[in-house]
């Protein structure tokens, strides 16, 4: 009898990790977590007030409110995810929010995470 292991995908692994961030990383109403989620193609963040269990502000690169890249952003998925920071932290100031925890799912500070992150820091949030 052979005993197989269970497949360890990244999708898990990334899962896994935001479970263990989860458990230290809260969000409030005086400083909410601001959570971004990446596919393959499209990124979008959320700004969460964690102990009233609602979304206070939302962003992302798909669908009608997309926002537009900037001409000195250039093209690309970093260059939609500057973007969304940017929308992100526009919508966050209009409901009076200026200070956030920043919460990067399990996915590693790098890239179109750390391209949102830093567009969102230049708009105004602090984090």
């Amino acid at each position: 009898m052979t005993i197989r292991r269970k497949r360890r995908t990244t999708r898990a692994a990334r899962q896994r990790r935001h479970l263990r961030v989860r458990k230290r990383v809260h969000g409030t109403a005086q400083r909410p977590r601001l959570c971004v989620f990446r596919s393959a193609r499209h990124i979008y963040g959320q700004i969460i007030d964690d102990d009233a269990g609602v979304t206070l502000a939302s962003a992302g690169d798909l669908g009608g409110s997309a926002p537009a890249a900037s001409d000195d952003d250039g093209s690309g998925k970093q260059a939609s995810a500057r973007a969304v920071g940017r929308q992100l932290a526009q919508s966050a100031q209009a409901a009076g929010i200026t200070a956030v925890v920043f919460d990067r799912a399990g996915y590693q500070y790098h890239g179109r995470v750390r391209a949102l992150a830093e567009a969102a820091r230049d708009a105004g949030l602090v984090f």
